[in-house]
């Protein structure tokens, strides 16, 4: 049997995170292993979205599951890679997490339902109508893939409220029940 492959999540302040991922081209059979490891990274850490910039790759993919939620087990996990919002529609506001900001919550409003033009795992094009929770993960991840987390999409006031918490993380102070970068760096030199 083959070994299941869990990748470190990229915390809070990691540059990765930072930056706007580059389109695929293509997918290969590496594609594929990646593909597997987010998928088995993101349950492990009990999440339903994980982006490839959260485990250290700077490319357009990203993996969704919302089947582990009551009310959408009948959702199937999707592979979407290069994915392009075409239009949004409503608005609403929930609370969202973040497997790279851990211990954080906070609410953020988001478009209630989108089109989305995106390929999936064999590169074929697609596009597809997303509303509620499906639509918030898919938009929540695709801000990872544009350098941004839901923490910048808070108001002052909300943002307020945690910056101790995400000072903590910058600062290395990390709580999380699965494997993250901050587990393999080299420890700083002593001062």
């Amino acid at each position: 049997m083959m070994q299941k492959m869990i990748l470190p999540i990229n915390i809070y302040s990691d540059e990765v995170l930072k930056k706007k991922a580059r389109p695929m081209k293509g997918v290969d059979s590496s594609t594929a292993e990646l593909i597997d490891a987010m998928f088995e990274s993101m349950r492990n850490a009990s999440g339903i979205g994980l982006a490839a910039p959260q485990v250290g790759h700077s490319i357009r993919l990203l993996v969704v599951d919302v089947s582990c939620m009551k009310e959408h087990a009948a959702e199937k996990p999707m592979i979407v890679i290069n994915p392009h919002i075409q239009s949004a529609r409503g608005a609403n506001t929930m609370e969202e997490g973040c497997l790279s900001v851990p211990g954080v919550l906070g609410d953020v409003v988001r478009p209630s339902a989108i089109t989305l033009k995106y390929r999936d795992e064999h590169f074929q094009e697609r596009t597809g109508e997303f509303s509620g929770m499906l639509a918030r993960v898919l938009q929540h991840e695709i801000d990872h893939l544009d350098g941004t987390l839901f923490v910048e999409r808070l108001d002052k006031r909300e943002r307020r409220k945690i910056q101790i918490r995400l000072d903590e993380l910058s600062a290395g102070i990390v709580d999380a029940a699965y494997p993250h970068s901050r587990e393999i760096l080299p420890e700083a030199p002593a001062e």
